[in-house]
């Protein structure tokens, strides 16, 4: 049976069906048809066998058949529209309810999921969402129609022989005692399913995106071996559940025996007897015989709410989930950055972890390039992250124009902001779709103009079908310079403001990288911009450089000031930097593209 929690889940659950009233409502009335001829079926037993085969009436026998054919005629046509409309119900409930879970976790934060595998996110979509929808529409159909269905033929019985009726009805509440307890089980092997599920999505998901590592490293029977675990782990899983679920029927059957065989044998003494007719013992008898299936179903009812409750803590945990970053009440549309952007006293550590970020201050004008060196986990990546908000300072406050970032709505806040990263982010598409994702309004001349603008224009219109050529997942059929120079090309189009760009070309091979740097230089102009520094250029070139280590600014200057300060900056060039600044010293004639580049 349901706890108060579990009915307040499956009511939820329930309110999902209100846009399809009407379906319900027609579902309903031909689940009542349905169940009253099923009834009137048996009820017509006894004149069959009375009126026609002992009786001889030669009038019934021309009436009967036909008036059979035509109840088996009508609730054909009511079970076709009963099962229509519940099929259309369960599958828009379960498209609603994967849309608002899909909602629900787009509005997440990024250390949400830094935290959830994918696989698991992507199981809890697809695989918990269906459990859902047998939990409200086959619970929905059995409660009514095998419900009518029970109270028909009920009334059929006890109309017929009431003292064999009762005498069925004995080992009723043995059968729900019985039903109760596979339930619970139910709901335990339901959840270790689902997690066994996500899990394998994980493995999955893992081993088709990392097949270039798989390779690499020959894991290939390693990975086979994982799934392998992990999939049979699920068919264990999947087999003690269905053990099961399966046991309802037989128990059911067993009892059902012991009281056909009493109601068998007291029946037909009394005909024998002379007490009941033929007719009439057979009519119980068929209405006892079909209640036997909606019984069964009635009683598979009990597994399938378990496993979609176990489902809806899942599903509504997540979808429940309150973004931590998000508007906050009373939040302003941020308006063009018109001066500076302001780290005050910013702090930040993630859940569970020291601090990454202690004390940082610093002010960035309008217009100004500045460049973030130090060693690897210095906290630079951390540091640009929260000028979007992709994470929010655990303390002091990020300011642009004197507005905490916390005050202003995300959409205009991140509506300045171009992101260009190491790693660069394509979707399995055509090229036009991933550089129009910049400004998915932009006309076809405007995509042109920023593919030309990042150095992208020759190759794209090379390809095959030029922009509407499919790149493959994460642009896996292009080179890492293209892939980037296409990033580039929808930063450009979406002309921000602000521009981030986190070591945008460190992964690239030195021809790539030449070009990508025209490109990110033609980018950067007339942008406020905050640079992780890989290439003495860009260092060079940045009107400050801020040096850290360790979550802390060392050192703010431009490069002529810190080099001369013996510091760590002076470290990271000799180490970093150094060789560059001497190979463009040595190069006297150096070609116009690379002083561009430069």
């Amino acid at each position: 049976m349901m706890n108060k929690n579990d009915l307040r889940l499956y009511f939820r659950l329930l309110k999902y069906l209100k846009p399809h009233a009407w379906r319900m409502s027609a579902a309903i009335v031909a689940m009542l048809g349905v169940s009253a001829i099923t009834a009137l079926l048996a009820y017509l037993v006894k004149p069959v066998l009375d009126d026609v085969f002992f009786a001889k009436n030669e009038s019934a026998l021309y009436w009967l058949p036909l008036l059979v054919v035509l109840l088996y005629l009508i609730k054909g046509a009511l079970s076709y529209t009963h099962n229509y409309q519940m099929s259309y119900i369960g599958n828009g409930t379960v498209t609603r309810l994967r849309d608002e879970l899909f909602g629900s976790l787009m509005r997440q934060p990024l250390s949400f999921f830094d935290g959830e595998a994918t696989g698991v996110l992507m199981s809890r979509l697809t695989y918990d969402v269906n459990l859902l929808q047998d939990a409200v529409t086959r619970v929905v159909t059995s409660f009514f129609k095998d419900s009518f269905t029970v109270i028909g033929l009920a009334a059929v019985i006890f109309y017929r022989e009431w003292r064999l009726a009762l005498m069925a009805m004995v080992v009723f509440p043995l059968a729900v005692l019985i039903i109760v307890q596979l339930g619970k089980r139910m709901r335990r092997m339901s959840h270790q399913t689902q997690v066994a599920n996500s899990y394998l999505y994980t493995v999955l998901q893992e081993s088709l995106i990392g097949q270039r590592i798989v390779k690499a490293f020959a894991r290939e029977t390693y990975e086979e071996k994982r799934f392998f675990e992990a999939n049979w782990d699920y068919f264990n899983i999947r087999m003690k559940m269905n053990a099961t679920r399966e046991l309802s029927a037989p128990v059911m059957e067993l009892l059902g025996s012991l009281g056909m065989a009493a109601i068998i044998f007291y029946g037909g003494y009394a005909v024998i007897k002379g007490e009941s007719t033929p007719g009439t013992f057979f009519s119980f008898l068929a209405a006892l015989l079909m209640l036997y299936q909606p019984i069964k179903s009635l009683s598979s009812v009990q597994n399938i709410v378990q496993e979609g409750l176990a489902a809806a803590v899942r599903v509504f945990g997540l979808m429940d989930r309150e973004p931590e970053i998000k508007d906050a009440p009373g939040a302003v549309a941020l308006a063009p950055l018109a001066q500076e952007i302001n780290y005050r006293a910013v702090n930040f550590a993630y859940d569970g972890r020291q601090g990454v970020l202690h004390d940082i201050d610093f002010t960035v004008r309008r217009g100004e390039v500045v460049a973030l060196v130090g060693p690897s986990g210095a906290g630079k990546s951390t540091l640009l992250n929260l000028l979007p908000r992709f994470y929010d300072a655990t303390g002091g406050a990020v300011l642009i124009d004197g507005h905490d970032l916390k005050e202003v709505t995300l959409a205009s806040l991140r509506g300045q902001i171009g992101v260009v990263t190491q790693q660069t982010i394509l979707f399995n598409d055509t090229v036009r779709h991933n550089v129009a994702y910049g400004r998915l309004t932009a006309t076809e001349a405007e995509i042109l103009g920023a593919l030309q603008a990042a150095h992208a224009y020759d190759f794209v219109t090379a390809l095959p079908q030029g922009l509407d050529t499919l790149i493959g997942e994460q642009g896996v059929r292009l080179s890492g310079g293209e892939r980037q120079r296409l990033a580039i090309a929808r930063a450009l189009l979406k002309d921000p403001p602000i521009l981030i760009l986190d070591e945008a070309t460190s992964s690239l091979d030195s021809e790539s990288e030449r070009e990508v740097q025209q490109a990110l230089d033609l980018l950067i102009q007339g942008r406020t911009t905050l640079v992780i520094a890989h290439r003495l250029s860009t260092v060079r070139n940045a009107d400050r450089i801020i040096a850290m280590e360790d979550g802390r600014i060392v050192e703010i200057g431009t490069h002529a000031a810190l080099l001369a300060q013996d510091g760590l900056y002076r470290r990271l060039y000799e180490m970093q930097f150094a060789h560059e600044d001497t190979a463009g010293s040595a190069a006297t004639e150096e070609p116009p593209a690379r002083k561009a580049a430069s």
